[in-house]
């Protein structure tokens, strides 16, 4: 027990000291700092119909445990969910596998470690919602226990769901995280937009949210004297100029299905790691290897011939990047399995045939969002090989080696988008066409930036993610590629974003090189 306990202090305090942790704290805490919106904000959070609830204390738990439970495992599973590979890198992994730890010891360390991570963020938003309470009291009492119970009941749970699911994800699908992230992009998807009516379909709901909504709305209905479903938006929705009118909200009383219910996701976390734990690779990992010659055939005596250096053919030195903009567009068009360009391929049959009024603002972020495993590593991966040394000393860095990684990258995006930019160029939408290539270079740029600054992949994960899905939800200030009406002045600050995010990448990039 004492090895067990101490391989997840280990872990714990390996992963939370990682940039990656410390840059992913810092955007929940602004994040969450708007959970509950300001008096006079011009935006909500949760919303029902014309209603918000009195800023009382039940309002602010509920409300930052129900947006901290959607949002933190929005963004927890990308977090997360490469603890056995950084095992497997850091070589941990095969001293563990070397030691009487059994599987099911193993990858339930690896969950429990995953759930303190989560966890450490879920508590110090529950501070900040404290904090909240008292920036924004309208005179309401204090009260504690309505902070505590739906934190527990909502987003905790939800956290170890999240914890396992990475587990799991990463057992099953091992080496291919492209399909990691693409299949909890979808799971998250098809549970938040399910719809529940009753209490035993609550208990159905992993990430505890569903209940509280319905009571919010039952609320409601019963100020309005309606039978009809009421419009509830959850989520950031802005230009909320009309003054909402007010309800008093004090809380729920969870059933004990829904409490039950908690538990058995729990339970049922641990069981799926039982079942999973004979699959695990446990770090036996094959490598194909070729038997050569030793010998080369020019030190064979039999063949060996006089080499005349004058009639060697004279090498030729090109500084110009157009060969290194090739060769990043063939390790971006290599990166992952073959297969997955069959889907990138049907995606680009849909930007051709669909409505451009779906194929704009939603399959394309989709097929944008598909190449994630290619962009997130397209300055960083010289470090994640640990060929940065060699790489750094090539002639002129900077302006041959990352701007062909930026241009090679943005290629392959606005590649995928041809079809739709073909089809918005015969109707006369320029602007449309301008905003996609301004899209793709933002993308592109936030890829390199996060890249460079991190030196790892996961923050642009992890906020890739989330734009993509804001924008699937419609969200004004998330559209970078002008699939929503937008003014001038949007335009004109989407640029001014683009353009500060490649001088900081460059910048940042100037500056490791001197410091090599």
């Amino acid at each position: 027990m004492k090895t067990f306990l101490s391989t997840i202090k280990f872990d714990y305090l390996q992963r939370t000291r990682s940039y990656s942790f410390l840059i992913t704290l810092c955007i929940s805490l602004a994040i969450a700092y708007t959970f509950v919106p300001e008096p006079n904000a011009s935006y909500s959070t949760i919303r029902i119909s014309d209603y918000v609830g009195y800023y009382n204390a039940a309002w602010f738990g509920y409300v930052t445990a129900i947006m901290t439970s959607v949002f933190l495992s929005l963004i927890g599973f990308y977090l997360v969910n490469s603890g056995i590979k950084a095992d497997q890198i850091t070589k941990i992994g095969q001293i563990t596998a070397a030691t009487p730890v059994s599987n099911f010891r193993y990858l339930f360390s690896k969950v429990f470690s995953n759930f303190l991570i989560l966890s450490t963020i879920v508590f110090i938003i529950f501070i900040m919602s404290i904090i909240l309470f008292f920036l924004y009291n309208e005179g309401f009492p204090f009260e504690l226990s309505q902070f505590i119970v739906p934190y527990l009941l909502i987003p905790i749970p939800a956290m170890f769901f999240i914890a396992v699911l990475a587990v799991v994800f990463e057992v099953l699908f091992k080496k291919y995280s492209v399909i990691q992230n693409i299949g909890f992009f979808f799971l998250f998807s098809t549970i938040v937009f399910s719809t529940y009516s009753d209490e035993t379909q609550f208990a159905l709901d992993p990430f505890g949210t569903k209940i509280v909504m319905h009571q919010m709305e039952e609320s409601v209905k019963g100020i309005l004297q309606v039978d009809d479903q009421t419009s509830l938006s959850i989520g950031y929705v802005l230009g909320n100029v009309q003054k909402p009118k007010k309800f008093e909200f004090n809380g729920i009383s969870f059933p004990i299905s829904f409490l039950i219910s908690r538990i058995a996701w729990t339970l049922l976390g641990m069981i799926l790691i039982i079942i999973i734990s004979p699959f695990f690779h446990r770090f036996k990992i094959k490598h194909k290897s070729k038997i050569t010659n030793t010998i080369p055939k020019i030190f064979n005596k039999k063949e060996a011939k006089e080499i005349v250096l004058s009639n060697l053919s004279k090498p030729e030195i090109d500084y110009g990047i157009f060969s290194l903009v090739k060769t990043e567009l063939i390790l971006l068009f290599r990166k992952g399995k073959r297969w997955l360009w069959v889907i990138n391929l049907i995606g680009m049959i849909l930007l051709a045939i669909t409505p451009v009024e779906i194929a704009y603002p939603l399959i394309l972020p989709i097929l944008w969002f598909l190449q994630v495993h290619r962009l997130s590593e397209i300055s960083s991966k010289e470090i994640y090989h640990n060929v940065h040394y060699f790489a750094f000393s090539s002639h002129k860095p900077l302006t041959r080696l990352l701007t062909s990684q930026i241009i090679a990258g943005i290629a392959i995006i606005l590649f995928l988008a041809t079809p739709l930019i073909i089809r918005l160029m015969t109707i006369q939408e320029f602007s449309s066409v301008g905003f996609i290539i301004i899209g793709a270079v933002f993308i592109v740029l936030l890829a390199s930036g996060l890249g460079i600054l991190t030196k790892g992949k996961k923050l642009f994960e992890i906020l890739f993610f989330m734009i993509t899905y804001a924008n699937i939800n419609k969200i004004p200030f998330a559209d970078y590629f002008g699939g929503l009406n937008h003014s001038s002045n949007y335009i004109i600050s989407l640029i001014i974003v683009t353009m500060t995010l490649g001088i900081i990448g460059f910048l940042t990039r100037r500056y490791q090189l001197r410091k090599q």
